[in-house]
């Protein structure tokens, strides 16, 4: 005999259908939980785990006081990453949490400190940025790198640049975009990192210090939600011992001598 699916399973992979095949488009809301009940004739038990189901998978997400949304950018469902790439992940996850403690102060003293040819260049390179919108398996996932160096050079403090700068060459060279954002959903992600990037600089422009680090901690929580998504449909979970030695790959290279070249002058 064949045994039978568990309701929420049934349910799950029905409203996953939906969500791949567009019926449930990115950024839509779900039904509440009474709707679903009715549509498929089971309990809120039921629901509720299967929602929760496709939470897991990052298929949708909860937007407080709202409900549950689909995701804007879900981890594909299939994929293949090299091992190296996957090795770089919890250390990727690593420096993404580092960024967010620097970066959201960054913003918030740009927009309190910048002249106005910086804004008007911080805006300009976000439009360059934004519009080329690449093909995903063709691009790296940090991008927008250059972005967020000019807003931390127009913060006014050397030492926030020169470490952002610092750690360019470890953050750049990560994995392809392509490994979180489907081909399919290309123009969704890049409309939502370029409302993401604009929520920033309208801020700067305005010289609203509070709502450029709330706009930044929203950019880099979302970026840092899907390399978390990521690795957790890779199987790769960030344990402490992962995450010590992530940290000690990183520090061994930043004490790195830089070459003769680039040693400063006495």
């Amino acid at each position: 005999m064949t045994k039978r699916k568990p309701l929420s399973t049934v349910v799950a992979e029905s409203l996953a259908e939906k969500i791949r095949s567009g019926e449930l488009q990115p950024g839509a809301q779900l039904p509440t939980e009474a709707e679903l009940c009715a549509e498929y004739d089971v309990s809120r038990t039921v629901v509720r785990e299967a929602v929760a189901r496709l939470r897991s998978e990052g298929m949708v997400v909860p937007q407080q006081g709202r409900g549950m949304f689909v995701s804007e950018t879900p981890t594909p469902r299939n994929f293949s990453i090299p091992d190296e790439a996957l090795r770089t992940l919890p250390e990727t996850i690593a420096l993404l949490e580092l960024r967010l403690s620097v970066e959201v102060e960054s913003a918030g003293l740009c927009a309190e400190r910048r002249t106005d040819k910086e804004a008007s260049n911080i805006r300009s390179m976000m439009e360059q940025i934004d519009a080329q919108q690449a093909d995903p398996a063709a691009v790296q996932i940090h991008y927008d790198y250059d972005f967020h160096l000019a807003i931390a050079k127009a913060a006014r403090n050397e030492f926030i640049h020169g470490f952002l700068a610092y750690l360019g060459p470890m953050i750049v060279p990560r994995f392809q975009l392509g490994y979180v954002v489907e081909p399919a959903l290309k123009d969704s992600y890049y409309a939502r990192i370029h409302s993401e990037h604009k929520a920033i600089v309208d801020a700067i422009e305005r010289q609203d210090g509070a709502k450029a680090r709330q706009a930044m901690r929203k950019h880099l929580q979302n970026s840092l939600g899907r390399v978390r998504a990521l690795a957790k449909a890779s199987g790769i979970e960030a344990t402490d011992a992962e995450q010590k030695a992530a940290a000690a790959s990183l520090f061994t290279r930043m004490k790195r001598p830089p070459p003769t070249g680039d040693r400063p002058r006495s």
